[in-house]
């Protein structure tokens, strides 16, 4: 599998050493582990606020590779796609999937064992079982009034 996040030619565990607001841009983009798991709707409860997980996917993400298929120009498609930045983590790291790299080094937390940036390999996060590979549906197969049942427990 190609990956399309270029990890290679980084200072060797920069993420233990610079501050998310001090990383250069391949920095930043090499945190992503490519679990295609931030590409999943969401339902969040009006009143309490909790974030459920969908297995209902965005039209963009390729659900073998887990990488959006047009992700440069994602926006044209998807004009409400957030990017996210060190400066817009306090609002929107709470819906962040529990292992993704931006979360956890925002929450001053360590990179699991299988990310990507430890392991040298782009399928470990396929591997560790913590993507969404080959089980996602697409969301215009699913019509929004049934999104419901399609919850899920976040793969961890």
């Amino acid at each position: 599998m190609t990956d399309p996040i270029n990890r290679r030619d980084l200072p060797k565990k920069f993420w233990e050493r610079k501050p998310l607001t001090k990383m250069t841009q391949t920095e930043w983009e090499a945190l992503c582990d490519g679990c295609g798991k931030c590409c999943l709707n969401k339902l969040e409860d009006e009143d309490s606020g909790e974030v459920a997980l969908t297995r209902i996917a965005c039209r963009l993400l390729n659900d073998s590779t887990c990488h959006c298929a047009h992700y440069d120009n994602r926006h044209q498609f998807v004009p409400d796609c957030i990017v996210l930045t060190p400066n817009n983590l306090d609002t929107h790291a709470y819906w962040m999937p529990e292992t993704c790299a931006y979360r956890l080094l925002w929450q001053g937390d360590p990179l699991p064992q299988w990310h990507p940036l430890i392991t040298g390999t782009p399928q470990s996060v396929h591997d560790a079982g913590v993507s969404v590979q080959g089980w996602t549906l697409s969301e215009f197969d699913v019509p929004d009034e049934e999104w419901e049942d399609h919850i899920i427990k976040e793969p961890t």
